[in-house]
């Protein structure tokens, strides 16, 4: 499975982009794996800083109840 972000060639992951961003959540607010979602190591670790930032700015929520 090719990288989401690889295949659209995206380099830089914006934390603003919410709708985006939780396409690699779970319903309970967890950041999936990368075995998951099929995102290259790379990306997975933009992603994951760019999921962060937006629950630190109150963009994401930090968990579901």
């Amino acid at each position: 499975m090719p990288c989401y972000f690889c295949q659209r060639n995206i380099q830089e992951i914006d934390f603003k982009e919410v709708g985006l961003l939780k396409r690699f959540m779970s319903s309970l607010g967890k950041i999936k794996p990368k075995k998951k979602t099929g995102v290259c190591a790379f990306h997975q670790r933009k992603l994951a800083k760019a999921i962060k930032r937006a629950r630190y700015l109150g963009l994401l929520p930090f968990t579901q109840k």
